[in-house]
């Protein structure tokens, strides 16, 4: 076997190798087109309750809602709506169009059941910050894909570099919005609801960093445990 063979994808270990082994070699091939895969199926899966209300399938959202529960804070007034009047209402807007206090304890749990309605829109799964940093994720695994099938090297972000740019801005925007509220507003800090843009924008940040930090080293792995089975295969 010739390594042109081995960059074109041609081989494939013998039929009588161990079923295990078959398939971690094709994971390893192909890690790239599953991790678009598994993280586009979960942006996706997140737009899709909106969508599934707005055509009046509403058990098949509340299921996708409740699946994503866990995962998320899912507070209407930092979520998208779709099909409605806006695509997001800060938490004064969505307090005075509800008469759910979000600064409330009772208010953020009802917040967070709010799925929206025929005027407002209705909501995603996921949170304007998690979709930005799941859709950034999204985005750099396929410019990651794109660029490496020139035959291009990419260099990965240094940790440093993931720390200022992935780390540091989502950090900064999150913590100083959880302090400065209830039950957390015991510093003097003055009340601060951050903003869909810099929501999205730090989440986004933070998605792309993490993709350029992990693929180069992912790949290098990849291209390891492809090799070994060819050496445990004899081929």
């Amino acid at each position: 076997m010739t390594s042109d063979e081995i960059a074109a994808g041609k081989y494939a270990l013998p039929a009588g190798s161990n079923l295990g082994k078959r398939l971690t070699y094709a994971a390893a091939k192909h890690w790239l087109a599953i991790c678009c895969g598994v993280i586009g199926s979960y942006v996706g899966l997140a737009v899709s309750p909106a969508v599934l209300l707005k055509l009046g399938f509403v058990r098949s959202a509340a299921l996708i809602y409740r699946l994503y529960w866990p995962v998320c804070h899912q507070f209407a007034y930092r979520s998208w709506f779709l099909f409605g009047a806006h695509f997001n209402y800060a938490a004064d807007e969505f307090k005075l169009l509800t008469g759910i206090d979000p600064y409330t304890a009772a208010g953020r749990l009802a917040s967070k059941s709010f799925v929206g309605d025929a005027v407002l829109g209705y909501k995603l799964a996921l949170c304007e910050r998690d979709i930005a940093i799941y859709g950034g994720m999204l985005l750099a695994s396929l410019a990651y894909a794109a660029w490496r099938s020139t035959g291009r090297e990419v260099v990965p972000l240094h940790w440093i570099g993931y720390g200022l740019l992935g780390v540091a801005p989502i950090a900064f925007d999150g913590v100083s919005q959880l302090l400065s509220q209830p039950p957390f507003d015991l510093f003097g800090l003055a009340l601060r609801e951050s903003t869909p843009v810099l929501r999205s924008l730090t989440g986004a940040l933070f998605g792309i960093a993490s993709i350029w930090m992990a693929y180069p080293h992912l790949d290098v792995w990849m291209q390891v445990v492809r090799e070994e089975l060819e050496e445990l295969t004899g081929a």
